[in-house]
């Protein structure tokens, strides 16, 4: 039988392609609102969180009033059309065709906004697939566990029968503040060592190596554990 029922993914950096949309979009903010532009890497360290703390991890005593509007800007750029649209990563969309295939509850715990997470799962032709979405400006950003925990209860899941997959420490963060397994993917903004550091039990370099993994983690029956 199978340890897990429900596989949790991130959006940005693990299913979706979007570093560099990101980095451009809080770039062209930054000019926008007077703000020093940060660097590509500064960007990646944000990556994962809700816009809120992402902006004040970027520009730490930036007043209220000042972050509403990068904010509001950022989002003019995101959701425009003037920054070439992200892809799935190479693997994602048939890895969770497997997992639908093969009984899994799927949802996503992610950064983006309601509109933004909206966006693109009607863009990528996806949202039939989740059972369940949270975003960040519904929950506490990550590396809280309110998003992961409204989860499973939604989806009536105990802890240890899910698994979040993400690219960030804020991912394995917060699994392990849940109390949830967590597994990294390599592709995204933070690398294995980090991701290994903040809990992360196994490092994917690919999503299609996602159902090889988990066939390797069938636990016994107790017919079979006495057989």
């Amino acid at each position: 039988m199978k340890p897990y029922q429900l596989l949790v993914f991130d959006w940005d950096g693990t299913l979706m392609d979007s570093a560099y949309r990101i980095v451009a979009c809080m770039q062209r903010a930054a000019r926008d609102t007077g703000q020093p532009v940060p660097t590509e890497r500064a960007v990646h360290e944000i990556i994962g969180l809700g816009m809120r703390e992402a902006v004040r991890g970027l520009y730490p005593g930036l007043s209220e009033p000042d972050t509403a509007r990068f904010i509001d800007a950022y989002r003019t750029h995101w959701l425009g059309d003037e920054v070439p649209a992200s892809s799935l990563f190479p693997g994602a969309r048939e890895t969770l065709e497997w997992a639908l295939e093969n009984d899994y509850l799927l949802a996503v715990a992610t950064g983006k906004s309601r509109r933004g997470l909206d966006k693109v799962l009607e863009e990528t032709g996806l949202r039939d697939c989740f059972h369940v979405t949270r975003c960040a400006d519904e929950a506490f950003s990550k590396p809280h566990p309110q998003m992961l925990e409204e989860i499973l209860t939604d989806l009536d899941t105990a802890p240890q029968a899910a698994l979040v997959i993400g690219d960030s420490e804020y991912d394995m963060q917060m699994a392990a503040n849940a109390r949830v397994p967590a597994v990294g993917v390599s592709h995204g903004v933070h690398d294995p060592e980090r991701l290994r550091a903040s809990g992360a039990l196994h490092i994917l370099q690919q999503l299609s190596e996602l159902p090889i993994w988990l066939k390797g983690q069938r636990q016994e029956t107790p017919l079979e554990r006495w057989a």
